[in-house]
């Protein structure tokens, strides 16, 4: 039977994880390492009414791989759409920049990054934007992974709690 702790105790850690889902699209929030964090968190407080060990791997797997297509991809999408290694790094640093200014900064940041250095190394404006709009798009493209893996990690384990809740 449960009780009317471990219920809240879902409550709050599905709260938590809906911060975690906004942490996806938002830069300041480490959306799927929130997720996890409150997974392992409701595991230790409430045992085998919580996730199992394996459901936890299985979330801690999606959260690396949610991160790191979101780091990568718009380094990725700079360099498919012709920067070179000044332009990768000025996406990054664009990038690390713009999440710290905030939401239309964060978008923008890969985008001045990648062309402003590309320029700096002595592209024409056309090819810099074209970099920094590779540099965008790959964000985008981050962006989107990061929310299906958030998504999914928070669907995934409110079902599997939710089954155990019922048919303990």
């Amino acid at each position: 039977m449960t009780t009317a702790v471990e219920i809240a105790g879902f409550v709050v850690t599905l709260l938590v994880m809906f911060v975690g889902i906004l942490g996806a699209v938002l830069p300041i929030i480490p959306g799927p390492g929130l997720i996890f964090v409150a997974a392992v968190g409701h595991r230790l407080c409430f045992g085998l009414h919580g996730a199992p060990i394996w459901l936890l791997c299985v979330l801690g797997l999606i959260a690396v791989l949610a991160t790191l297509v979101d780091f990568g991809s718009s380094i990725l999408g700079a360099k498919k759409f012709g920067a070179t290694r000044w332009g990768m790094w000025g996406a990054s640093l664009g990038g690390l920049a713009g999440m710290c200014l905030g939401w239309m900064a964060f978008l923008v940041g890969p985008f001045i990054g990648a062309a402003t250095s590309e320029a700096i190394g002595g592209r024409d404006w056309k090819n810099a934007a074209r970099a920094g709009a590779g540099a965008t798009l790959g964000l985008m493209v981050g962006t989107a992974a990061k929310l299906v893996g958030a998504v999914t990690m928070v669907g995934g384990w409110a079902i599997f709690v939710l089954v155990r809740m019922i048919w303990p």
